[in-house]
């Protein structure tokens, strides 16, 4: 995070959504440059007595899964600030 100069990296992002009846599962993938990888997940039910809104099913099965992504990310970077300090990292929160 320190430097003196400029430089641009691109991380990618893809979110594959699969309904199945009154389910919705959500996947969500952030590649890096490295070509590492994180993978969130986020399901979404329909409640029987409620109409079933599709859209609503994976508006909130996605944002579960890039929720999950978030957590994930940060625990990783607190794990490497501990590696690279040798010292425990109060846990990051989103």
């Amino acid at each position: 995070m320190t430097g003196t100069g400029t430089r641009t990296k691109t991380w990618k992002a893809e979110i594959s959504i699969v309904e199945s009846g009154s389910e919705v599962r959500a996947e969500a993938r952030l590649r890096g440059e490295d070509g590492g990888q994180i993978v969130g997940e986020g399901t979404a039910r329909c409640n029987p007595a409620d109409e079933n809104v599709p859209a609503i099913g994976d508006e909130l099965s996605v944002a579960r899964a890039l929720s999950d992504l978030s957590h994930q990310l940060l625990n990783r970077a607190a794990h490497d600030i501990e590696v690279h300090t040798a010292r425990p990292v109060e846990r990051l929160h989103a």
